[in-house]
């Protein structure tokens, strides 16, 4: 990171910034192109190894390019505020922001499965327990990132 001085390295600043946000961006490398993608997101420390959950479709670019390519980047950004100034170029941001790489996965296990939808719906509604009917389990792909690394830093 070139700005060192804005770095978050406390695991808890980090975590009560990654629990508040909602939408993260994961990037695919796809034959020679960049796909990004926004998704709703769920978060939970595994054991110390921060774990990112989201859903969509069992078809598709971002499923397939989960099968084939699961190395991928990811950012959530937030707390933005603008700076402004006499002079254009003078211009700035509060912000926060989180980029890191990962693996990503679709998760098979029913119970995690469970799991990971209870996760992204406790990070999008605060109820961290709902039914799910049988149809919609066998419709949905439920998507793990394990993070490799990550860095957080703020204006």
């Amino acid at each position: 990171m070139r700005r060192s001085d804005r770095e978050i390295k406390d695991k808890k600043q980090i975590e009560e910034f990654i629990a508040k946000e909602q939408i993260m961006r994961i990037a695919f490398y796809d034959n020679g192109e960049i796909y990004i993608v926004p998704v709703n997101y769920g978060y939970a420390n595994d054991s110390g190894q921060y774990v990112f959950y989201f859903h969509g479709a069992k078809d598709g670019r971002k499923y397939e390019l989960s099968k084939e390519s699961p190395n991928i980047g990811f950012e959530i950004d937030g707390n933005y505020e603008l700076l402004e100034a006499d002079i254009a170029c003078k211009y700035s941001a509060r912000y926060q922001s989180i980029v890191g790489t990962g693996k990503i996965s679709i998760v098979e296990d029913r119970e995690e499965i469970i799991s990971g939808l209870n996760t992204l719906m406790r990070q999008t509604s605060d109820k961290a327990k709902w039914q799910y009917s049988d149809e919609i389990l066998n419709e949905v792909a439920v998507f793990r990132v394990n993070v490799d690394k990550i860095s957080c830093k703020a204006k």
